[in-house]
């Protein structure tokens, strides 16, 4: 097997690990009456989720929320994209760019939100923090992208005069794409960690960062595991239809 080779998940590995969550739950629950505040088992969370998701206030967190946190990604996406382009070409702007770049991937998530506090509302706090996590990746996936293009088709291409367009689509996409899928893909998981994580502490009213806060100070644990289980569902549809797009692109940009 090659080191670099994921192992898939498999549907019998998911079925044992739920199997053995639903026994730790179920005895913990017969050792003490108020195990099921430390461990909900799978049933009850899959019958709380049923009836959370006919109720028109989830739904309306889980639009906000992913409205905050998918906005913040594509914003940081864009204005990453952005700066590489000069940085890929000039040097002064790579190392101009570099020290804050570098902050961010070292500073803890938390610090950035309880600074965040200080200067935006609690509404806007998870698209902020979404793009401050999306930006180092994506930034720097397109900037070596861009410097990776192969230099003998731009200089054949500087030769006959090829028009930028031409160039961007059939030089510089090739060899951007590939690194920004993996950046993107990347970046989503981050982003929603650190948004879910900024609507906890700031609290914005009708957000799912907002409901895992009262879930935990009620000791609703069904509702804790119910909203994470929406949270990592909602983050893997999100970076599905995004590589889709990402895919799709690329086997236009190689016609």
């Amino acid at each position: 097997m090659k080191r670099n080779e994921k192992t898939p998940v498999r549907l019998w590995a998911v079925g044992f690990w739920l199997l053995v969550w639903q026994a730790a739950g179920m005895a913990l629950g017969r050792l003490w009456t108020g195990g099921h505040l430390l461990l909900a088992t799978p049933l009850s969370v899959v019958m709380r989720l049923g009836e959370l998701a006919v109720t028109a206030e989830f739904w309306q967190a889980v639009g906000w929320s992913s409205v905050r946190i998918f906005g913040g990604f594509l914003l940081a996406s864009l204005l990453a994209a952005a700066l590489a382009v000069p940085a890929a070409r000039y040097r002064w702007v790579r190392e101009l760019l570099g020290p804050p770049v570098a902050a961010v991937k070292a500073v803890p998530v938390a610090s950035f939100i309880i600074l965040a506090l200080v200067w935006l509302d609690s509404g806007s706090l998870s698209c902020f923090i979404a793009g401050m996590m999306v930006f180092p990746p994506v930034y720097l996936g397109v900037m070596e992208g861009i410097r990776s293009a192969d230099g003998q088709l731009l200089e054949m291409a500087a030769v006959f005069r090829v028009p930028p367009l031409r160039q961007l689509r059939w030089i510089y996409l090739p060899a951007v794409l590939p690194r920004f899928r993996t950046a993107a893909s990347l970046g989503l998981g981050l982003c929603w960690k650190a948004g879910v994580a900024a609507e906890v502490i700031g609290l914005p009213a009708g957000s799912v960062g907002e409901r895992l806060y009262t879930a935990k100070i009620y000791f609703q644990t069904p509702d804790l595991f119910a909203w994470t289980v929406v949270i990592v569902a909602v983050s893997v549809l999100f970076e599905r239809v995004l590589l889709k797009l990402v895919d799709h692109l690329a086997g236009k940009a190689g016609r």
